[in-house]
């Protein structure tokens, strides 16, 4: 085998993050029948102090499982195990911790569709407070932007903002499981250029001014236009 062959076959090293560790070890207690469906979990702070990690890891643990049904919460109650088969979360587990969050393209162009169809619902039904707060998330991201500071976080919130106008509380939950394996491809790869903020704040005008005037076909039309060029350069990445 040649040097050529010898670095073809070397796979890169993957890093779990400390969720997705979290999540093996549930799925451990759980297939080893240490949790059984109907038994309720510590606290978050006994849990984040037991696995050395920081309480929003094990919030966002708890929250994907939420999601996906294996764990339920309940203000009375706490947390607890659903009433599924052992078979049956075990399965879904599995499912969830090799979820394709590498696959950055399949990341982009799910999230492209959807949020597209959640900005033309938010135009639809978003509320006066909804636009007030879409308006509010849009200028803390200006002023970061033109404060040539880090607005990550604040685009990110801009989404948000719009997929919770749409009343429909999926679009929200989806794109919080995407959004942060997405920015931290952006980032890590550097698709973004120097520029790209700059840009983004036309855009998220032209999204918002579509939004508040109701028009959905401009704000599903703005939202595309918005995400056209990671879209674009996702797909040749593929080769599509």
């Amino acid at each position: 085998m040649d040097t050529a062959d010898i670095i073809q076959s070397i796979k890169s090293i993957e890093v779990e993050s400390p969720t997705d560790k979290i999540i093996q070890q549930l799925k451990q207690l759980i297939t080893t029948g240490q949790l059984k469906p109907g038994d309720r979990l510590p606290a978050e702070r006994v849990l984040a102090e037991r696995l050395g990690v920081g309480r929003s890891y094990v919030r966002e643990a708890i929250r994907k499982l939420e999601f996906f049904g294996l764990l339920k919460t309940s203000p009375q109650s706490g947390t607890y195990v659903s009433g599924y088969s052992i078979k049956m979360i075990e399965g879904v587990l599995t499912d969830i911790i090799n979820f394709n969050k590498d696959d950055f393209s399949a990341l982009i162009e799910a999230r492209y569709y959807m949020e597209i169809n959640a900005a033309r619902l938010a135009a639809i039904r978003r509320t006066d407070e909804d636009l007030e707060l879409l308006r509010s998330a849009v200028a803390d991201y200006d002023n970061k932007v033109n404060n040539k500071q880090d607005a990550v976080q604040e685009d990110m919130f801009i989404h948000l903002r719009i997929a919770n106008a749409t009343k429909n509380s999926v679009f929200e939950s989806m794109l919080l499981m995407l959004l942060p394996d997405i920015i931290k491809n952006i980032i890590d790869q550097k698709i973004c250029g120097d520029n790209r903020g700059v840009q983004a704040m036309a855009e998220h005008h032209e999204i918002l001014q579509a939004i508040e005037n109701k028009d959905a076909d401009a704000a599903g039309a703005a939202m595309a236009a918005h995400l056209d060029d990671i879209l674009r350069i996702s797909m040749e990445k593929k080769g599509w």
